[in-house]
């Protein structure tokens, strides 16, 4: 669906994207996780037709962007970071008339729309105008809007940004039940719990570059522990408690509020930390995420 070698997007002397090789499958979720700035969104901007590469290749459906961009943006969804709604207009009304952009007749558009109100959970909404519509209701109208001309690749930017957790939990079923139908998701984001719910394989971007890929498992596999340890203590730096608990976890990450002890067996740690007399504000034995994985790659948090 998507192949890319020695992608490459400059702006003047700054370099967005250096350099990165993408394969994505058909029918998987493919996703880039990132923190803002990482080059996610310059390189969807290539993958969507809109933004020329600089440097490398570019294949879209077996399509060359730079001669076949129309017919590949014909065949392509796209969910924009921000809703671009017309708010004027009803919600049927935004999906029909982006629907007639694609030059589909009017008795598609309705029949289709019909079917995306319902998909969107947004049929008792149908004649609303869309300016007192939810940020949740919003972003499902967006995503119902992009499916209009049947696509087989569907290209979603941050899709759950600003998203309270119940309209992401809603969102993220939407975007399930359109993979198990065959549509190819590509995704940015930079919440890690999104990335492992909905991606069967993903990239790790920092500084335009590509440093990690895999499933998520895979990843988490490779470059953290089974567990991880929190320890909150009162003081301001807790970098004097490192070498006290060095030996409790195969690595430990110093952050401004908080020590990241890494080990396969959480409890058995936090039971060693309380033995040796220390007494933190708070601890939490959990699984360890994709977020420990950018820590270890990068040196920092992906929402730095």
């Amino acid at each position: 669906m998507i192949s890319a070698h020695k992608l490459t997007k400059r702006f003047g002397e700054f370099t967005a994207v250096d350099g990165i090789d993408i394969e994505v499958r058909r029918g998987e979720a493919f996703g880039f996780l990132g923190p803002n700035g990482a080059g996610k969104s310059s390189t969807m901007r290539m993958i969507g037709c809109v933004s020329p590469p600089s440097g490398g290749s570019l294949r879209i459906l077996g399509l060359d962007p730079a001669t076949d961009g129309p017919a590949i943006r014909a065949r392509l969804g796209v969910v924009p970071q921000r809703d671009a709604l017309d708010e004027e207009l009803t919600v049927r009304e935004n999906i029909i008339v982006y629907g007639r952009y694609f030059g589909l007749p009017r008795s598609v558009v309705r029949d289709r729309a019909d079917e995306l109100l319902e998909f969107a959970q947004l049929t008792e909404r149908a004649e609303s105008l869309v300016e007192p519509l939810s940020g949740g209701m919003k972003r499902r109208l967006t995503i119902a809007r992009s499916l209009i001309n049947q696509p087989e690749l569907l290209l979603l930017d941050e899709p759950t940004t600003g998203l309270d957790p119940q309209a992401r939990h809603i969102l993220w079923d939407r975007l399930f039940r359109l993979k198990r139908g065959g549509t190819t998701l590509v995704i940015t984001t930079h919440y890690m719990d999104e990335a492992e719910q909905l991606c069967d394989r993903l990239v790790v971007m920092d500084g335009g570059r590509i440093v990690a890929s895999g499933s998520p498992r895979e990843l988490i596999a490779l470059h953290s522990t089974r567990e991880v340890l929190e320890l909150r203590f009162a003081a301001d730096d807790h970098a004097p408690y490192q070498p006290k608990l060095a030996d409790l976890a195969e690595r430990i990450e110093v952050l401004p509020d908080r020590l990241l002890l890494y080990t396969d067996d959480g409890d058995a740690a936090a039971a060693a930390v309380h033995e040796r007399g220390l007494e933190p504000l708070s601890v939490l034995a959990r699984r360890s995420t994709l977020e420990d994985v950018f820590l270890h790659l990068t040196g920092r948090s992906l929402i730095d």
